[in-house]
């Protein structure tokens, strides 16, 4: 079957199991933690499609994504529920030869060239669901036409130290890509792969069949795909992103980008107009802050009560707090009652509990952030 021709395909992958984020990811995939007082982190990279003019998506799911299915829905949200396009979510799947899991990241691609296949698209996107950036995919592609790129990978700087994190790109000075680092102990740049990846849709779909043939292969992108097509001599280049951009893949890297957004200089500014991010907002009354309360530096969603003290936290809808209670370089989500008198301090509390009066939870002089989920 195929649909009306597409440029492009954004193809999501939102699979990620995410076991750093501990009890956060028990019940939910990594791309659908909530985060900033009323998102998921998911919300990001759909906001960025549509706001790219990328309207025909795939979203990748496998690990526990019923919450994640629930959230997407249709799509309404981020202007993505279209008759020729839209966005599809895309869960492994039975076939003749039975099922399987998604083995790795192109392997995912893979299993769904069908999919791909119906837009008959000259170029497929590829993009992580669970960082958080705001970026415009179509001065990517754009890049990646006028260098006449085989593959493009957009990368940003990131300290020398945490180079080992990242899969690392050495360039030449016109950006083309000779050679790839996956993880390196010592790196020879400090120009770091952000996920994003764009490549010919044919080439690709060549490279991942081939892949397919290799029993020993991870099939995936970092390890596998690109390495092969930079030994084939294939034109690569890097795209170099400047801008905020953070992967939340730890209870400390989740903290600390909700505080970045207290910041008055932060650079993901959410009350952009021209770039606004989206997201299945709830329906609640207006937030209320008593006579009683002290709020500095914090974000309060709708449906929030305040008798007590909060500074430099975020609350996502529905949280009271009651008289005497202090919350301090927080983030505390969705529907939780903070009794009189309880003090939280760099922590993340998670949805539906209830803070006994007089608890304490974390400490203003520690360095780690305390999670607290029952």
């Amino acid at each position: 079957m195929i649909k009306k021709k597409k440029e492009v395909v954004a193809m999501i992958l939102a699979g990620g199991q995410g076991s750093r984020l501990g009890a956060l990811t028990k019940t939910n995939a990594k791309p659908a933690v909530p985060f900033g007082g009323k998102y998921r982190i998911i919300d990001f990279t759909l906001s960025n499609c549509s706001n790219s003019g990328i309207y025909t998506v795939g979203v990748l799911t496998q690990y526990q994504p019923l919450t994640l299915n629930a959230h997407i829905g249709i799509g309404s949200y981020w202007d993505l529920d279209r008759k020729d396009s839209g966005v599809t979510v895309l869960p492994p799947f039975v076939g003749r030869e039975g099922g399987r899991w998604y083995k790795g990241t192109a392997n995912a691609i893979f299993e769904n060239t069908d999919f791909i296949d119906m837009y008959d698209p000259e170029y497929v996107i590829i993009l992580s669901g669970d960082h958080i950036y705001k970026m415009d995919y179509s001065k990517m592609l754009k890049y990646h036409k006028e260098k006449g790129a085989d593959a493009t990978i957009s990368v940003m700087e990131v300290p020398w130290e945490e180079t080992s994190r990242f899969g690392i790109m050495n360039c030449n000075d016109d950006n083309s890509i000779y050679e790839f680092d996956e993880k390196p102990e010592n790196a020879k740049s400090n120009l770091a792969s952000m996920g994003i990846y764009i490549f010919n849709w044919q080439k690709l779909k060549k490279y991942m069949a081939e892949d397919e043939q290799n029993v020993e292969s991870d099939n995936d992108f970092g390890k596998n795909i690109i390495p092969t097509m930079l030994s084939d001599g294939n034109k690569m280049y890097a795209y170099r992103f400047k801008g905020y951009w953070k992967d939340v893949g730890t209870i400390k890297s989740l903290w600390e980008a909700n505080m970045d957004l207290l910041k008055d200089d932060n650079e993901l500014n959410l009350y952009d107009r021209k770039w606004r991010i989206y997201s299945v907002n709830p329906v609640s009354p207006p937030h209320y802050v008593s006579e009683d309360a002290c709020v500095k530096s914090s974000l309060l969603d709708e449906g929030c009560i305040v008798h007590g003290n909060v500074e430099n936290s975020v609350l996502f809808p529905d949280v009271y707090v009651g008289k005497g209670a202090r919350i301090v370089d927080s983030v505390i989500m969705s529907n939780v009652r903070i009794e009189e008198g309880a003090v939280i301090e760099r922590a993340i509390v998670g949805e539906d509990l209830v803070i006994k009066a007089g608890q304490k939870i974390g400490n203003i002089e520690s360095e780690d952030i305390t999670l607290f989920t029952e």
